[in-house]
Parts: structure tokens; C-alpha cells; sequence
């Protein structure tokens, strides 16, 4: 209590300077992820230009793409196309537990970033099956010419952005049940929430490119 004005000085709690940090702009941490998620970005534009450039190259010489004998490799079979739902599916399990806890709601939350870690586990285990299949069927590896290098190169990199992801749901899905987060403080749940939606995005586009497109 000051002399002057007989107000009680409340202390501010940690909730509370998130919500005044909140208010003066965007938060640090989740920041740094935009701009993480920007330079990765450009990493991916970067292998989409390498593959259409190839691809160009290609059909300037007369050549065939993909090349002969690799026509029929890439198919959106069964498995593609059930890991890349799961995955488009997983964007809105991550999104439901983001909108949960901005309620309130930890259990809602906790319960949401399960599913969508089990949701990216599946993928990754569906994309390594594929992975054996593509070779065990057809010889189909990364060293399969500049084809081969491309397809195994992008999809590979995205499975590991995939996999960093889901240490990334895990972690804050621990820190979940232990109750840290709440509907005042749950900025690394938004940051991994984006970097989640921004892994689909990227599948989308490549699963688009290489399965349909070639």
C-alpha cells in the first residue's frame, strides 16, 4: 500500500506479464518460429526448383519425364494417399488443441496432441513402408538417377521436418500434463501448431508435384 494513494500494489504474476507481452505485440518466441518457419520455406522452394528444373531440362531434349523405365513408379497408391489424409487430418486435431487451451480447456488440449502426435508417427512409419516398397518392387532408390535423387531427397527432408515435429508435439505435450500451459500462456503451443501446418502445407504441395504432376 503507497502512502500517496492507499492503492495495494499487487504483484504481477507470470500469467500476466504473457498477457501484457501479448498486448504490445507479437511474442518473441513465436516470432523466432515464423521466421524459422520462413527460412525453411525457402530451403523447400529451393528443392522444388532444383525439381522443376530438372524436369524442364528434360523435356527440352526430347527426353521423357519421368525418365523411361520410371513412369509407373510413382503412384498415388493406397499407402500415399492414407499417410498424406492422416497428415491433412492432423493439422485440425493440432488446431482443436490450440483452440482448446485458449480456452482452457488442458484436457481438451492434452487429448488433441496426442492423436496428432500418433497421427504423425503413423506417417512417418507409412512413409518408411513406402520408402521399402518403392525398393523391394521396383529398385527405386535415391541413387535411381536425378529422378530418384530428387523424389527421395524431398520427401526425406520433409519426413525429417516431420519427425522434428513430432518431438516437438511431444515435448509440450509433457509439459501438457504436467499443466504448464493455460489460456493466458500457451505460446509454444502456437509455435509448434504452425510449424505443424506449415510441414502439411509443404506435403501437400510435394505430394501434389510428385505423385500427380511428375
Amino acid at each position: 500500500m503507497t502512502a500517496d494513494t492507499g492503492v495495494i500494489a499487487v504483484p504481477h504474476t507470470e500469467e500476466d506479464s504473457h498477457e501484457g507481452h501479448h498486448s504490445q505485440g507479437i511474442n518473441t518466441p513465436l516470432l523466432g518460429m515464423l521466421l524459422f518457419i520462413g527460412s525453411e520455406t525457402m530451403f523447400f522452394a529451393g528443392l522444388f526448383g532444383a525439381y522443376f528444373n530438372a524436369r524442364a531440362a528434360a523435356l527440352a531434349q526430347g527426353q521423357s519425364w519421368p525418365p523411361p523405365g520410371l513412369e509407373n513408379v510413382i503412384e498415388p497408391g493406397i499407402v500415399p494417399i492414407v499417410a498424406t489424409t492422416i497428415l491433412i487430418l492432423s493439422s485440425f486435431t493440432m488446431q482443436y488443441g490450440l483452440n482448446r487451451i485458449k480456452k482452457g480447456d488442458r484436457t481438451g488440449m492434452n487429448r488433441a496432441l496426442a492423436i496428432t502426435l500418433l497421427m504423425g508417427a503413423v506417417f512417418l512409419g507409412m512413409q518408411a513402408f513406402d520408402y521399402y516398397s518403392l525398393l523391394a518392387e521396383h529398385g527405386f532408390g535415391i541413387n535411381s538417377g536425378i529422378y530418384g535423387t530428387l523424389f527421395f531427397t524431398m520427401t526425406g527432408f520433409h519426413g525429417a521436418h516431420v519427425f522434428g515435429g513430432v518431438v516437438g508435439i511431444a515435448i509440450i505435450l509433457l509439459r501438457g500434463l504436467t499443466g504448464q500451459f493455460s489460456a493466458k500462456h500457451h505460446i509454444a503451443v502456437e509455435a509448434v501448431s504452425a510449424y505443424w501446418h506449415f510441414v502439411d502445407v509443404v506435403w501437400i504441395f510435394l505430394f501434389a508435384t510428385l505423385y500427380f504432376l511428375k
